[in-house]
Formats: structure tokens, sequence, C-alpha cells
């Protein structure tokens, strides 16, 4: 197959890079970045997309991928697939989709999970919205860019369950971060406190696998002054893209909503933003209950 590739950031770029490895002939196009040692480089966004068999996209927001589509599904060949990998909200996902099915292309929403290091080692997790023709065209270049990659169901299905995931995954990032710095003022050793929860009713991905706490648990972003990682402000970014898809389902997110009001305090307010997001840590450590 023959692969455009739009949006070439921290993780586009390495995305990119695996598939030339695996030996796709790949076609970039990005405003800043250069595509990766073995790929072509367009001039374009459209000349990325023509003739290629599928076209992948890695983009800031909604907005930016609508604006992307319309240029690239002109030019882009009857029965090819257009796969987003961005991470966007559900109703620029399935507008996409149709005007790509109106022109007679497949679609895909596709937002991953993983993280920079995931991008760059293969071992991404994609969660995928669209058809099953479209996903078992791409299914071979999802398995080389990642690990893992889970039909969800039609248009718009891969970016409610990644809001979804990342919904959780900020609320239980906070509740972490608050019960380190509870044990903290009640005395209680943070190792000993690792040692109880991991193990216990209270563990999560949060605690286990990405403690906040600088030198407890396996390595993460606590250990190296909270670079990210997974940075505050895309947190933030998703937990509103969260609290749009629940006012649009009607749907109660009471913790969902505190999460995104804390996470913009934090970024917009506070020290947060360039920091990892469970940077929250230190955040709580210096407050009182005032």
């Amino acid at each position: 197959m023959k692969i455009g590739f739009i949006g070439l950031g921290n993780m586009g770029g390495p995305m990119a890079a695996n598939l030339v490895k695996a030996g796709y002939e790949v076609t970039g196009f990005d405003l800043v970045t250069a595509p990766p040692e073995g790929a072509a480089r367009a001039a374009s966004a459209a000349e990325a997309a023509k003739g290629a068999d599928v076209v992948i996209t890695m983009l800031p927001n909604g907005a930016i991928l609508q604006a992307v589509a319309a240029e690239v599904i002109p030019a882009m060949k009857s029965g090819a697939v257009l796969c987003d990998c961005s991470t966007v909200d559900v109703e620029s996902a399935r507008a996409v989709a149709e005007k790509a099915a109106s022109a007679g292309l497949g679609a895909l929403d596709a937002p991953v999970s993983g993280g920079i290091g995931g991008a760059a080692a293969g071992t991404l997790t994609f969660m995928v919205g669209g058809a099953d023709a479209a996903f078992a065209t791409v299914k071979p270049l999802f398995d080389i860019m990642g690990q893992k990659a889970v039909h969800c169901g039609d248009a718009g299905a891969g970016q409610a369950a990644k809001i979804c995931n990342n919904m959780i995954l900020g609320v239980t990032m906070i509740a972490t971060c608050e019960a380190f710095a509870l044990a903290d003022k009640l005395g209680l050793d943070r190792q000993k406190m690792f040692d109880v929860v991991s193990t216990s009713s209270g563990y999560s991905w949060s605690m286990n696998a990405y403690c906040p706490a600088p030198g407890v648990g396996p390595q993460s972003p606590s250990d190296n002054g909270y670079k990210p990682g997974f940075a505050a402000e895309l947190m933030l970014k998703d937990l509103r893209l969260s609290q749009q898809a629940a006012e649009t389902a009607d749907a109660d997110t009471p913790m969902g909503q505190l999460a995104a009001e804390l996470y913009t305090r934090f970024v917009e307010h506070e020290n947060g933003k360039g920091m990892d997001f469970s940077a929250m840590l230190p955040r709580f450590e210096q407050r009182s209950r005032g």
C-alpha cells in the first residue's frame, strides 16, 4: 500500500517512521516538520493524499481535521481510506466520515493511547470507529504502529472510546494525587502507601503504572521533574472533549466536569502548562484545605 501521512509532530512523525521501516511507501506532509528518513515530502496535504491507498492524519483538533479533510478528500482515489488518528470531538469525526463516504472513500476515526513513547516503540493502542471493510484495509498498518487495535463500532465510536477512557484517567490521576498529599500530611510513608494501594482495592493505572510520586513505583514523568509524558494541557483538551460529548448526549458526568475544572485551573492559572498531567501531586502538596 501507498501511504499518505499528514501531521508529523511528536506522535505522527514516529508513527510514519515505523511504517517506513516496515517497507511501506510513505509520502508525508506537515507545515513545520520534515518527514522521517525514507519518506517522500509532499508540498501540500492534497499532494500527500494523491494516489495513496490509505491517508493517515494526526492533527491538533476537530476544526483542523475538517479543514484538512476538505482538502484531501477530493484528491484521494476512489476506494482509498482516510484514517484519522487525532483525538477530536465525535461530531467532527462523524462529519468527516460522512464526507468521505459521499466521495466513495472509506473512513476511520482511530485515536490512540500510549503517548510519544508508544508512538516511537510501535506499541500504541488504537480505538477505531468506521466500517468493517475500512478497518480490514488499515489493520496491517495498525499492527505495525501499535500493539492493539479495537474496532469499537461505527463512525465516531473510536473517539467516544478515547474520550471516555481519558475522562477516567483524568479523574483517577486527581484522586491518586489527592491521596498521596493526604498520606503525606498523615505521616504515611509514600512507599508504604504505594505498597498497600497498588495491591488493594485502590489500585489503578495512575497508581500502578504511572505513579505521580517520585521514586515510587515504575519509572514515570514524576522521576524526571514532571516533564511530559502526557502534558496537562492535553489532558485538559480531552476532558473538555468529554464534557462537550456529555452535553451533546445529555449525560451526567460530575466527576469528569470537576476534573476538567481542576485541570483548567492548573493549566491556565497555575504552573501546569508544559508539565506532565501527574504534576497535580505537587499542586496538592502545596495547598491546604481552605
